[in-house]
């Protein structure tokens, strides 16, 4: 039955990741809290299941023509990714040297943070198209740069935030933020998987059977979000839904 409700628990979080982010709070509980899994271990076994997906849902946008940007876009989209990745390697680093209690503490108040900056600017975050020029590279490489080093090192809520930069400063529309993240979790997650494994930091059968649900869910999400015209706006609710779930369960944890 536990592992049941893992491999369900991995496709909701897989469709969560696709269209807003935040999943890994479902399977990082899961792993801890359910399976018994040591922290270091559930967030190294954690990577694998995020990999899966994140290619999945890169797969579902590919397939649903999403990657057609404009050719300056196009460059900004892989100058964010490298940005974000080269952050990640050292958040990755720092997750395996450093105790991560600290950043859980301050994670709960980020959200509230970022649920505010939601809720503030609701049309902001639903425009159908991209406007304003290129971020300024002043801007861009400190910004990806640190979310970046959040996302190496503990991933839970790196698409919440992600998103929102996207959305609210570098005038991304929500899906096409969301196109831009895909490959972007799928390059700096590799990185993560080989560097946890060499540590012996991941189950593999419960991280392979979590995989396989959330290549399911973020696959199927990601092209139902590429097709539908009101994907945009399902994935902002979707949103608002993650974070309030997430501010529960930091301040409340049961």
């Amino acid at each position: 039955m536990d592992y049941l409700i893992a491999l369900v628990g991995a496709f909701l979080a897989g469709s969560i990741n696709t269209l807003s982010g935040n999943g890994s709070a479902i399977t990082l509980t899961i792993l801890m809290e359910l399976l018994g899994l040591p922290p270091d271990v559930a967030n190294g076994t954690n990577r694998v299941g995020v990999l899966g997906n994140s290619l999945a849902g890169s797969a579902g946008f590919y397939r649903g023509g999403r990657f057609t940007l404009a050719p300056e876009r196009r460059r900004e989209m892989w100058e964010i990714v490298a940005y974000t990745t080269l952050g990640a390697l050292l958040g990755i680093y720092l997750s395996l040297v450093i105790s991560n209690e600290a950043y859980r503490a301050i994670f709960r108040y980020l959200l509230v943070l970022m649920l505010l900056v939601i809720l503030i600017k609701p049309k902001r975050w639903l425009v159908t198209h991209e406007g304003g020029p290129p971020l300024s590279r002043w801007i861009s490489i400190p910004v990806f740069f640190a979310l970046g080093i959040y996302g190496g090192f503990i991933q839970m809520g790196m698409g919440v935030f992600f998103i929102a930069v996207m959305v609210l400063l570098a005038n991304y529309e929500i899906i096409q933020a969301n196109v831009v993240k895909a490959p972007l979790i799928v390059l700096y997650t590799f990185f993560a998987v080989v560097i946890y494994a060499w540590r012996g930091l991941i189950d593999w059968q419960i991280g392979s059977l979590m995989a396989v649900g959330q290549i399911v869910g973020g696959y199927l999400t990601a092209r139902f979000a590429a097709r539908h015209p009101r994907a945009g706006v399902y994935a902002y609710r979707l949103l608002i839904v993650v974070v309030i779930a997430a501010i529960l369960k930091a301040f409340w944890p049961v």
